[in-house]
């Protein structure tokens, strides 16, 4: 296991201080969030642009989102637990740094290989986001960290829930790859921002890579707690990624028929859910976990069900659709936080490596959602594809059940 030595360097932040962290910088942390997380999204609604330009045929058009997420998805397992080993401002600002790269080149190239790879990069570079929730942990004293978390998370929902309708908004009076470059200047400022604002984080840890990822193997068998949160929120993001991704399909279908502009407007709807992140931290840090947890599955599983009240393409149904995305970004965003909220008060040394973890389990099960969804969707249409969304709700309360309530 990790062999702490304590650190002299009365300069650095130690690895959990007791001081109040101060709103700006709760904002800063926030808002780089925000504007990190929503580059993993700017390409899902360009990918018909993208391809066309490119030459990208359709068959394979998918890699231009499906790239970024595996950058994604390999950067929460071997990128993020680098903040047990390394000072966490500087890992922050040099991941970031290659996301930079990556959006540059998307911005710049010409020809479908390098676009491709550059697609891996910015993936790759987004994971700073999970570097910086686990500092803000660190530099919040126990009794506002799920507060101090839920904030922060709150700046990451946004810059998820918005990217998509804003990279489409910018398309339209521009070019996509015009969203691609003003991101980049964008990461260039924060950067910068990050550099001059952010204070030191001395890490205790001293351990081998190889080391590193080995520990991460019995930190999975020796941490129930870890274990269940992260299937709970696999479970919950499978749901939402399903119904995110099979909801604008139908909404374009005959049975709605809507537009482009109205389908944004409708992602936008789910923007509110957001809210749900500082509410959760708040109520973690008073002890209601448990029954807030319970209370988000249910909202996730109640989410599906209400589309099913009215007939499809009915100003009702339609509403109850609205409503629907709000509750179960709520219920996500929630349950996300009150899981954080309790991996991040196990241990301080170990904080990049569980919430690497963590990550990457609910991400994986976001990735197997959103495979389920466009398959039972073609198959079945939304009947068969809110079952399966309203399965993976069920499959985490009843195990939710099981769970100890000492």
């Amino acid at each position: 296991m990790t062999q702490i030595k304590h650190s002299s360097n009365t300069n650095a932040v130690p690895s959990d201080t007791q001081q109040e962290i101060s709103p700006w910088l709760i904002l800063l942390l926030a808002c780089a969030c925000g504007l990190i997380a929503a580059n993993i999204y700017y390409a899902q609604p360009l990918v018909g642009p993208i391809s066309q330009e490119l030459r990208l045929s359709e068959q394979f058009s998918g890699l231009i989102v499906t790239l970024t997420q595996i950058g994604y998805g390999a950067g929460l397992l071997l990128v993020v637990p680098l903040a047990d080993l390394f000072e966490n401002r500087r890992l922050a600002i040099t991941i970031l740094a290659i996301g930079a790269a990556g959006l540059l080149a998307s911005g710049l190239v010409t020809s479908t290989t390098p676009f491709l790879a550059a697609a891996l990069l910015v993936g790759l570079g987004s994971v700073t986001v999970q570097i910086l929730v686990p500092y803000a942990a660190h530099l919040s004293p126990e009794a506002t960290r799920g507060q101090v978390v839920g904030n922060v998370m709150s700046g990451l929902m946004l810059g998820i829930m918005l990217a998509r309708p804003v990279a489409s908004l910018i398309t339209h009076f521009a070019t996509w790859r015009t969203v691609f470059l003003v991101s980049f200047v964008a990461m260039l400022a924060l950067m910068l921002t990050l550099r001059l604002t952010l204070p030191k984080r001395t890490v205790t840890a001293k351990m081998s890579y190889p080391q590193m990822l080995m520990s991460m193997l019995q930190l999975v068998r020796t941490t129930p707690a870890l274990r269940r949160r992260a299937l709970y929120q696999a479970c919950m993001f499978g749901a939402f990624s399903l119904f995110w991704t099979t909801t604008p399909l139908l909404l374009a279908s005959p049975a709605f028929g809507l537009s482009q502009k109205g389908i944004a407007l409708f992602a936008l709807a789910g923007v509110a859910g957001a809210i749900a992140a500082p509410i959760a931290g708040r109520v973690a840090d008073r002890g209601w976990t448990r029954p807030a947890t319970a209370l988000a599955m249910i909202m996730a599983i109640a989410a599906f069900a209400m589309t099913h009240i009215d007939t499809q393409g009915t100003s009702l149904s339609l509403a109850l659709f609205v409503v629907a995305g709000i509750v179960l970004d709520f219920a996500v965003s929630a349950n996300l936080v009150l899981g954080q909220r309790i991996i991040f008060s196990l241990a301080p040394e170990i904080r990049g490596r569980l919430n690497g973890l963590y990550m990457t389990t609910f991400f994986c099960g976001g990735a197997i959602g959103s495979a389920s969804g466009g398959w039972s969707f073609s198959h079945y249409g939304w009947l068969g594809t809110s079952v399966v969304g309203t399965a993976s709700g069920l499959i985490a309360l009843a195990y939710f059940l099981t769970e100890p309530s000492s």
